[in-house]
């Protein structure tokens, strides 16, 4: 058969099979990102049947699957409420970064994979996931809940983070001189700065730059213009991440519900081949001997956010059962532990164990962070009625 025939039955059988893999993520409950991981898995390097001939789309509906999840993510918030719950949650965001981020650094410098490798697991452990976070609120109908706010702010926080983390992370990355970093830095907090000012000042004129009733018309400005200000970036070395979710804060009120509704199903799409293509460039024989270390990790990250959300909900005079809802919520990590794992991998600056390393930590995480979020009352009210009867 032709080369292109066969990419495209290929093509054919990942995407069906994505469906698939979604549709028994829906009816267990969870997250389809570990069916996911475990899809790329199966069928990369090492897999049961390795996949060749669609290594180029694979990698650039790749990289319009992270532009598009950071877009979506920047759309969710507008310049004034990031700036209010900045505001209101950077105590805890401060303790968030702490208690998270060290146990993946510490790991990665007790592996020996030396201070880039202990950069990269730093964000791999810190950051939550806020698709899964606000799916699970959504699903058990906690977004009204008097702790969904703060949870909200420290998801926030740590968006804001990542806008400074990221740049960071890529100059280190790419090999830069410490001028050189400094100098990332600073273009990504200018241009944060910058967006946020324009987006408080002047973000209908961006709007309804962007915006337009006929939906492929729409489309094609939007997608067209998150690319070329995410290519941008990447160019300035800030992270073609950032500056996807740096012109999603920039488009707010009708314009951007609208944007949501239109983009979710692409953004579903190509994220999906995201997490596979992760999955692709991990061969399965190097999870194993790093299983027990993600394991560990699991376990002290999970209690780490727990703690966090306690002390965050405590803080703005939630009882005691609001706040472990809101620490379990915040347990789940998925898409950006995976892209910056992704980033530090292809680099090929780092030990090429971390991937192996990321995977199974995002897979143990990706499906008890629901599943803590869903069994945190039972368990909380188990125990109170122990205390009461002792």
């Amino acid at each position: 058969m032709h080369e292109t025939t066969i990419a495209m039955i290929q093509l054919g059988a990942v995407f069906f099979g994505l469906g698939l893999l979604g549709r028994v993520a829906r009816r267990i409950g969870i997250s389809p990102i570990p069916l996911y991981l475990i899809g790329g898995l199966a069928f990369g390097v090492g897999g049961f049947v390795p996949l060749h001939g669609i290594e180029e789309f694979t990698h650039i509906a790749s990289e319009i699957g992270v532009v598009l999840l950071l877009l979506l993510l920047g759309l969710e918030y507008s310049a004034s409420e990031l700036t209010t719950g900045l505001k209101k949650s950077w105590m805890a965001g401060v303790l968030d970064l702490v208690l998270n981020a060290a146990p993946g650094a510490i790991a990665a410098l007790l592996l020996g994979w030396g201070t880039v490798g202990a950069l990269a697991m730093a964000g791999v452990t810190y950051i939550s996931s806020s698709g899964i976070v606000a799916k699970v609120l959504g699903d058990l109908g906690r977004l009204g809940n008097r702790e969904t706010p703060v949870v909200l702010s420290v998801l926030v926080f740590e968006d804001l983070a990542m806008a400074v983390y990221l740049p960071v992370l890529t100059a280190v990355l790419a090999g830069v001189s410490f001028v050189g970093g400094l100098t990332s830095v600073g273009i990504s907090l200018l241009a944060i700065t910058v967006v946020l000012v324009v987006a408080l000042k002047y973000g209908r004129f961006i709007s309804a730059i962007v915006d337009s009733p006929d939906h492929e018309v729409f489309l094609l400005k939007l997608l067209g213009s998150a690319l070329l200000v995410a290519g941008i970036a990447s160019q300035l070395q800030v992270s073609a991440a950032v500056g996807a979710f740096l012109l999603g804060i920039a488009i707010s009120g009708s314009t951007a519900e609208n944007a949501t509704r239109l983009l979710e199903p692409l953004r579903d799409l190509f994220a999906a081949m995201f997490f596979v293509v992760f999955g692709l460039n991990t061969d399965p024989a190097t999870i194993p001997p790093v299983l027990g270390i993600a394991v560990a990790l699991a376990a002290i990250t999970t209690l780490t956010k727990v703690i966090t959300g306690w002390w965050a909900a405590r803080r703005q005079g939630i009882g005691k059962m609001g706040r472990m809802r809101a620490g379990a919520a915040l347990v789940a990590r998925g898409e950006f532990s995976i892209v910056i794992a992704g980033l530090a991998v292809a680099s090929g600056q780092v030990d090429d164990r971390l991937a192996a390393l990321a995977t199974a930590y995002v897979l143990l995480m990706a499906i008890l962070g629901p599943i803590a979020a869903k069994y945190v009352e039972p368990i909380g009210e188990f125990f109170q009625r122990r205390r009461q009867m002792a």
